[in-house]
Formats: C-alpha cells, structure tokens, sequence
C-alpha cells in the first residue's frame, strides 16, 4: 500500500494486559474509551486492536470496549488457581506481532505498538527497517530496556494521566478532544513523529 502524502493510515496494537497492569502500578485506573479517543487524536489512530484474554463472565468488559472503538482480538486462557484463588492466564504475545506484522499488515501505513513488554522489540525492529513505526507507547517509564534503543519512538501513558484515569463519580467533561494540541496537551506528536520519520527515511 502506498502512503499518502497527507494522511497516513495508522492502526494502534494494543497489548491490554501490559497496559493495564503498568497503569495499575503506579496506583490509578485507565480509562479506556478515553484512550481510544486518545488514540485517534493524538495519534491519527484509524483502528485500535486490543488484544485480550478470553474470560468466562467478562461479556460485559468485552461489550463496553468494543463501544468504545477497539476491535477485539481475544486469546484463549487457562485456568489455574493461585493461593485458593482461581485466576486465569493467557499471554497475547504471539497474536499482537502476527496481526501487526502479516494479517493487516498491507492495510496500514503507520503503526503504533502499546507495550512496555521487551518480547515486542522484533516487532519494533521490523517496523522500524520497514518504515512503519510510528509510536511504541509504553504504560510507564519502566519498560524494558531492550527497547531503550528506540527511545525517539517512546512515549509514556502515564504522563497522560491527568487525561486519561478513569474516575467513576466524576462529572465528565467531553472527552472528544482528547489528545488534541490545546486542549490539555501541548505536544505536538504528529510534528515529532513526522521528523522522526524524516530522518529515518532520509
């Protein structure tokens, strides 16, 4: 596919389980039809395929995050129990790098990686030498270091927080102009990102 000139195509491959668990870390909750939105604005975000493990009794999770714009990839879990505590485990790995990377990856100029997970930097590489990266979005500053080498393509989610936690009392303000420079974030990431693929292409 060739890339247009003015307005790249650009799909956002999400590993939910890495950036909900990163997010929950540094104590707060993500709000994830925020971050859609987030996604599209900042980031020119066309389609977000997030990628989860497929839970008995979720169907309600599973609905509100296919309202809020996601297209669902779901991976088969095992159930195991952990201190009398039943707990389900499934690692979408290997389903994230075959959609980024065969399954859409003719449909896509741009993409972006949401992971601070280190088992994605092939990935990163390949999109890298290809000319398809566009962002890795990692939920903290404590991703691994195997991708500090292509710290120019990194940003944090946590320095969105005050935009994107999710606050179940709250009065909400419209959240449609999230990520849009001068509405509470002054960067500029299609400019960066634009410079950065400049001076990979070059």
């Amino acid at each position: 596919m060739k890339k247009s000139a003015n307005k790249p195509i650009t799909y956002a491959f999400v590993d939910s389980q890495n950036l909900n668990l990163g997010v929950h870390s540094l104590g707060w909750k993500l709000d994830f039809k925020k971050f859609r939105l987030y996604l599209k604005n900042k980031y020119g975000v066309e389609k977000a395929y997030l990628f989860i493990g497929l839970v008995p009794g979720n169907e309600q999770l599973y609905s509100n995050l296919s309202e809020a714009g996601y297209q669902l990839v779901f991976k088969q879990t095992v159930e195991y129990t952990e201190a009398d505590k039943k707990t389900y485990k499934g690692n979408v790995d290997a389903e994230l790098v075959l959609y980024a990377a065969a399954k859409t990856y003719p449909q896509y100029d741009d993409a972006v990686i949401v992971s601070g997970d280190g088992d994605f930097v092939c990935l990163v590489e390949y999109l890298t030498e290809n000319q398809k990266l566009a962002r890795v979005i990692c939920p903290n500053s404590h991703y691994s270091s195997l991708l500090r080498k292509y710290s120019m393509y990194i940003d944090t989610v946590a320095k969105a927080r005050k935009s994107l936690e999710y606050k179940k009392d709250q009065h909400r303000r419209s959240v449609e102009t999230l990520g849009l420079s001068g509405h509470g974030d002054k960067s500029s990431v299609a400019k960066k990102s634009q410079k950065v693929n400049n001076r990979e292409r070059s």
